[in-house]
């Protein structure tokens, strides 16, 4: 793949991913019932924001989000090398599919770190705006938009199943973004394709 191909599947995602969260944020309320539309009974637009991590996960502290954000952007840095380098060295395109996706999805949630924070108001009880002259936080302190859930099943686990038994279970839980899933598809990429990523002369 050329390195061209690469920018343009990058663009594509990063377009995807900022238009779907610009829209959420900017037609669902963070309070209930203005945070979620039901697609089907399986797939819901629910509207949350996080710190950027998986479920909700944060880095303690006053710093800890700008720690966080600065460790994302150095990464990034590193991916977009590794792509580069990649592409240059005429490696597997399975291998260069895989990182385009996986750097695409990291800038999109950098984006929402970097910029989110300086551009809109905040979300409760009203419709938040773009450019506002009062935004909710300052640069790098941005809350990634988050709105894809599937909660396919829910109810409570058989007594028998060791540890979890009895308790209430819900398959699946996550919520997560556009640039959530090109992580996650790229990081599938490398594992389920390994012998055509990395193979072996």
């Amino acid at each position: 793949m050329s390195l061209r191909k690469a920018y343009l599947l990058i663009f594509i995602i990063l377009l995807i991913d900022q238009v779907s969260k610009i829209y959420v944020k900017t037609n669902f309320t963070l309070d209930r019932p203005g945070n979620e539309a039901y697609v089907f009974e399986w797939f819901r637009i629910h509207f949350i924001e996080n710190e950027g991590m998986a479920w909700g996960t944060k880095i303690p502290g006053e710093y800890g989000k700008l720690i966080l954000t600065v460790f994302r952007i150095f990464a990034v840095f590193g991916i977009g090398y590794w792509l580069a380098d990649s592409i240059k060295k005429r490696y597997s395109n399975y291998l260069i599919v895989a990182i385009a996706l996986i750097f695409a999805g990291a800038a999109g949630n950098i984006i929402d770190s970097v910029f989110y924070g300086v551009i809109f108001d905040d979300s409760y009880g009203k419709l938040a705006t773009m450019f506002s002259p009062q935004p909710y936080g300052t640069w790098f302190h941005g809350l990634v938009v988050d709105m894809f859930y599937f909660p396919i099943w829910k109810g409570n686990l058989p007594n028998w199943i060791p540890f979890f038994g009895g308790k209430e279970f819900e398959f699946f839980n996550a919520i997560f973004n556009v640039a959530d899933v090109a992580i996650s598809t790229g990081v599938g990429i490398l594992l389920v394709f390994n012998k055509r990523v990395f193979p072996k002369h």
